[in-house]
């Protein structure tokens, strides 16, 4: 991925796993910008240069190892700034960035970002509206929601994103087999790998009624800059918690939208986020907005091809001349409405094939589909899953249309799932 194509002289290193689908539009933003890119990733942890284009091999699940790693090249090879795709890099990127003291967020609130009790617990601090909420040991054999929580409850392991182990339990006996659910997903190999005290306890937060938004964001140096407001049309209530449509312009009143922004500001300022992009889940309930978590990085997936600024900047640009200081002409949003939806996964088992692509392409208003799951691959189902079968994005004159495209495509898709076979 390295490369100087008539470099201008700027070098940004771009920490990303083996599963960042942004990378490629990283690389091509650096490519329009002049600026040479050098990768940071997970891929390979055995050879020096496994991919043969000055990539640095490393191990996020060791954040200070690799930011030792990433100093010890740039004493040979220096950068100018770093970006990171996905959640698992960021605090990797944060410790570079103290180190090298380049314009960022500090460790200890990319760790708030990446541990929802001690997120729950900075809110809190601050006076900032939120659930109630406790943490109990994976261990805990005979567990039991206080009743400070009460019932009905979400049950989140602390580490992990996506929506990924997120269950919502209605009794005592939803709340034993959750619990029980969770503490499984936590022995998966990737899971363990991570070596993270936060593995080792699961979050029991009260449930919050209400739609939700997703707020993207750029902070430049403590100031938030919406970048868009998205609509979650589809109820997320439970029992998983897995997300499908987002569509923007948000088509809530004005004075909701400004109430979301100032909740969102609060909860930076009180984890302590102060430069770089944000991607805020916030949770409307009748008391007001409540947010649930801030990511210290850009929207995941391919799900950042539905924003473009100005005339027709794609986020992936805005991030790299954010991160370098340059000029940024405009972060205004196209007018026209744009949407994605994340293809569910709905069964378990390996996919065969995909039908239907073709006249799913054919409805109005869609503008591409990327199928990101490869035939013969093993799904997994959320709430143990955490990877969708690919993306749909659609633009059109008003928010309405988009959804309606979005949903049209869906339904002419047609994947061919046979089950898994029982591992004997």
């Amino acid at each position: 991925m390295a490369a100087d194509h008539q470099s201008n002289g700027k070098r940004v290193l771009l920490l990303f796993t083996t599963t960042g689908y942004q990378a490629v539009a990283f690389q091509e933003a650096a490519k329009k910008l002049r600026v040479a890119l050098v990768a940071g990733s997970d891929r390979c942890h055995v050879l020096d240069d496994p991919w043969r284009d000055g990539a640095i091999p490393l191990r996020f699940e060791d954040p200070s190892g690799s930011a030792e790693a990433v100093l010890a090249y740039h004493r040979n090879q220096p950068f100018d700034a770093v970006i990171a795709i996905g959640d698992k890099p960021t605090l990797t990127a944060a410790l570079v960035n103290e180190a090298l003291r380049l314009p960022g967020n500090s460790p200890a609130a990319v760790r708030a970002c990446r541990d929802k009790f001690q997120f729950r617990e900075l809110l809190r601090s601050a006076r900032v509206p939120g659930p109630a909420y406790c943490r109990l040991s994976a261990q805990t054999d005979c567990p039991r929601t206080p009743e400070s929580v009460g019932f009905p409850c979400v049950l989140k392991p602390l580490c992990l994103s996506a929506s990924r182990g997120v269950i919502r339990a209605n009794d005592a006996n939803e709340f034993a087999a959750a619990f029980g659910r969770i503490r499984a997903l936590l022995q998966y190999p990737d899971i363990r790998m991570m070596k993270e005290e936060a593995a080792e306890w699961i979050l029991v937060e009260s449930y919050l009624e209400g739609t939700e938004v997703a707020l993207e964001g750029i902070l430049d140096r403590g100031a938030l800059k919406v970048l868009a407001l998205f609509d979650k049309p589809d109820p997320l209530n439970g029992p998983y918690f897995e997300e499908t449509i987002y569509v923007t312009p948000s088509r809530l009143p004005e004075w909701l939208q400004t109430q979301i922004v100032t909740s969102t500001e609060q909860a930076i300022k009180a984890v302590g986020l102060v430069h770089g992009p944000i991607h805020a889940e916030v949770r409307l309930t009748p008391e007001g907005p409540r947010v649930l978590e801030i990511a210290a990085r850009s929207i995941g997936g391919l799900c950042s091809r539905a924003l473009r600024f100005g005339a027709g900047v794609t986020l992936e640009d805005l991030i790299i001349r954010h991160a370098l200081g340059l000029p940024i002409q405009s972060l205004e949003r196209e007018p026209e409405a744009s949407g994605v939806m994340m293809i569910p996964v709905p069964a378990a088992g390996v996919l065969e094939e995909v039908r239907g692509e073709a006249s799913a392409r054919q409805i109005p208003r869609i503008e591409d589909i990327v199928i990101t799951t490869k035939l013969h691959q093993k799904l997994i189902p959320w709430p143990e899953g955490s990877s969708y079968l690919g993306f749909i994005f659609a633009r059109a004159p008003s928010p309405a249309e988009v959804e309606v495209a979005l949903r049209q495509a869906h339904r002419r898709l047609q994947f061919v799932i046979t089950p898994a076979l029982p591992v004997v």
